[in-house]
């Protein structure tokens, strides 16, 4: 089966090892499920996660906090930042999914479309360029990231909580990114 390629269109994803069958759970693994997020009974990819209890009770809280904490960059801004990240990683399940958020939070479907068809040297405005322009750099060479790689973000006006946002959302993409890549694959919804 042939992976799509980048698109504002919702993909599933099919797990190559096996999932947790919900109605044999054990109720930690229902638990850490009910905490995760709403559709976690029914993704596949939480599924898997579920057969380490712990792991996904500390992953989920985490990823909610840096991605839909209240405070710091807009959430739009840390959507983008994930796609960027997703984009160059090759992870098209979740350039998708964050795209298409970002997409409904801003009204600018074409933004993302864009940067999925071009890559992350496509046209954007000044503050859009230096938070992918950020994440694309501390993606491809965290080793070589320098405070001087602030001054751009400073100069398009984010605030140091805004970068330290900016920074989680990137990072915690590097991962989420690998991670999901290597248990499985996007897959249209009609090829199931």
């Amino acid at each position: 089966m042939t992976a799509p390629g980048f698109t504002l269109e919702a993909l599933d994803w099919d797990s190559w090892l096996e999932t947790v069958d919900v109605d044999q759970a054990t109720p930690e693994q229902i638990a850490v499920l009910e905490k995760s997020l709403p559709t976690a009974k029914t993704s596949p990819y939480y599924l898997l996660l579920v057969h380490d209890v712990a792991a996904l009770g500390q992953r989920s809280p985490l990823f909610n906090a840096v991605m839909y904490g209240p405070r710091g960059l807009p959430r739009a801004e840390r959507e983008l930042a994930t796609v960027a990240v997703s984009r160059i990683n090759g992870c098209a399940y979740c350039a998708s999914v964050h795209a298409r958020r970002f997409a409904e939070l801003t009204k600018q479907p074409e933004v993302m479309q864009r940067l999925l068809d071009e890559g992350v040297d496509t046209a954007l405005d000044a503050r859009r360029r230096a938070i992918v322009d950020f994440s694309a750099k501390l993606t491809r060479a965290p080793q070589r990231m320098t405070a001087a790689d602030l001054a751009p973000l400073r100069q398009a006006g984010l605030s140091d909580l805004e970068i330290l946002d900016l920074i989680h959302a990137a990072s915690m993409f590097a991962w989420a990114n690998r991670l999901m890549q290597t248990l499985g694959e996007p897959v249209r919804p009609a090829q199931k």
